[in-house]
């Protein structure tokens, strides 16, 4: 810090949202007349015990033909995002302590950049939950935010709950990424630098973590139509989610 030798920025947005079967369509206003992107997510398939459904990251946006009684229109819900990262310059200088022989250093560095990248998504997740309104009074001690004792969630493109790494690509469309807070995404949809950290935010007070784990064909082929991409492609986006052998 005191040689400024990395950086940290992010951003965070909030986007009016329904959800339409296992997808949450995103508009560009409250007015909801006009559909600004669509995000696509996969159910569970396993068999579950009695009385216990199969999770979808969709569940927890209210649906579109879920009317609000008072106006005969949607309910008001809506989704965040947020891309952050503290590992700007990282990289540069690592490659400087590795041409110096000092391994350890650049060793040190990346693994620091990556710890202070994951606190910035904890703050950057407080900051939201408190522009969302629920999150202004929580007064949570650090031991609190660790377990994660706090409303929503804040699952990540590429993880078990959205294994699909390519949402990745909608979302920083939508924050503009890049723009806003230097973070690219290459085309195996990674993001550069490294120590970065980027995800949706759910408010909704019963929004839990879950795998997707293996799913069948005839959600493969739903997906592929939902995203407009063949059955084939999902088949390799997919490959470890994949239920039978394609």
């Amino acid at each position: 810090m005191a040689e400024k030798l990395i950086q940290a920025c992010g951003v965070i947005g909030f986007w009016p949202a329904n959800a339409v079967g296992d997808d949450v369509e995103l508009f560009t206003d409250d007015s909801r007349s006009t559909r600004r992107a669509t995000l696509h997510f996969l159910r569970q398939q396993m068999r579950k015990p009695s009385g216990q459904f199969n999770h979808c990251l969709a569940d927890y946006v209210a649906p579109q033909t879920q009317l609000d009684g008072r106006h005969g229109s949607p309910l008001q819900d809506h989704i965040g995002g947020f891309a952050v990262t503290a590992g700007i310059g990282a990289d540069e200088v690592a490659a400087k302590f590795k041409a110096d022989h000092d391994d350890y250093n650049a060793i040190m560095l990346k693994a620091l950049a990556d710890r202070l990248a994951e606190a910035f998504a904890e703050y950057a997740h407080k900051l939201a939950r408190e522009a969302w309104g629920f999150g202004r009074n929580e007064n949570l001690a650090a031991e609190d935010l660790f377990r994660e004792r706090y409303r929503g969630i804040r699952p990540a493109a590429g993880y078990p709950a959205c294994p699909d790494h390519a949402e990745k690509r909608t979302l920083f469309d939508l924050l503009e990424a890049e723009k806003n807070c230097g973070i690219k995404l290459t085309e195996s949809f990674a993001m550069h630098p490294g120590a970065s950290v980027s995800g949706l935010y759910f408010s909704h007070p019963e929004a839990k973590y879950f795998g997707v784990g293996k799913i069948a064909r005839d959600q493969v082929k739903d997906y592929a139509s939902r995203t407009g991409l063949s059955v084939t492609e999902i088949e390799k986006r997919l490959a470890p989610n994949l239920g039978y052998e394609p």
